[in-house]
């Protein structure tokens, strides 16, 4: 989530938005349960790199290329978490950390992540898509677009895969599954953001999305759902200074 990029852009270094929200999302990835959890929300207009220059322009960018730092936190899950899950080992929070290209022209962007996981699991992980981009009005951006999400083969076995011992430990609830690497699911997103000042904005996203391949096939998915829906809110302020001479 982002400020509307038709607000000027400081010139320095660095310009990030700050700040935090709620999310409805699933319990873990493939639960039929919704939970409301914590959001925090970081977006770069501007991001320097020493010896590199700027690397990242964010709402600078009306037509060509732009990068960005992409992340992802994964919450822990645990057996306790539901009935379905029972016999399952514990999988630790996770980290994700990369980054981010793509290409816009006026209206239309594209875009490529790509993420490393650290802790909870040590697979990358990655989500293509594009958006639609438009201001309907003054300090309001409207966006929305399909998304594509994959992961490499450790993502996969471990938050879809199950393993012998964890199979007889549910009891015949599941069944021993090993996913292999791939894409893992396709869906939807839509955001609106509104700058009530040049440093504040309000945030509203709703995203879908749907299993596909080995993951839809996982027992772990079967058991619960696999179509996942989000809805977040949040609030964010920006922030702009130099570091560097």
């Amino acid at each position: 989530m982002s400020a509307p990029d038709d607000l000027p852009l400081p010139k320095k270094q660095y310009v990030v938005d700050l700040g935090v929200g709620a999310m409805v999302q699933p319990k873990y990835e493939g639960a039929d349960k919704m939970l409301v959890y914590p959001l925090p929300i970081v977006s770069f207009g501007r991001f320097y790199v020493p010896g590199l220059g700027q690397v990242a322009e964010g709402g600078a960018v009306k037509r060509g290329v732009f990068f960005f730092p992409s992340f992802n936190f994964i919450g822990e899950r645990k057996a306790s978490d539901s009935s379905r899950l029972t016999g399952t080992n514990k999988i630790d929070w996770a980290l994700e950390l990369g980054l981010g290209a793509g290409f816009r022209y006026d209206w239309f962007r594209a875009f490529v992540e790509l993420r490393q996981g650290i802790n909870g699991h040590t697979g990358q992980v990655g989500q293509i898509g594009a958006d639609v981009v438009f201001n309907p009005m003054e300090r309001l951006q409207l966006s929305f677009g399909p998304r594509a999400d994959f992961a490499s083969g450790n993502y996969m076995d471990t938050y879809f895969g199950v393993t012998a011992a964890e199979a007889a430990a549910s009891g015949g609830a599941l069944t021993a599954y090993d996913p292999s690497g791939g894409f893992k699911s396709l869906g939807l997103l839509g955001r609106a953001s509104y700058a009530v000042t040049d440093t504040t904005a309000l945030h509203l996203q709703a995203g879908w999305d749907r299993f596909i391949g080995d993951a839809k096939n996982s027992p772990i998915v079967k058991a619960g759902n696999e179509d996942q829906f989000t809805v977040g809110v949040g609030v964010t302020y920006r922030f702009a200074f130099d570091l560097f001479d």
